[in-house]
């Protein structure tokens, strides 16, 4: 189960700016935010089951 915290807690951090872009009409650097986080969750998600 705890495998999953950090990679929630990025996702869900990234969320906030996400919804502000999104909120400014900012649908290019959305997207970007979006797949930053993506990746970044995935890699800790993969890091942290290797441990």
């Amino acid at each position: 189960m705890d495998d999953f915290r950090k990679p929630y807690f990025i996702l869900w951090n990234s969320f906030t700016d996400i919804i502000n872009m999104l909120e400014q009409q900012n649908y290019g650097l959305a997207k970007e935010l979006l797949i930053k986080a993506q990746q970044e969750a995935e890699e800790t998600f993969i890091n942290t089951t290797d441990e």
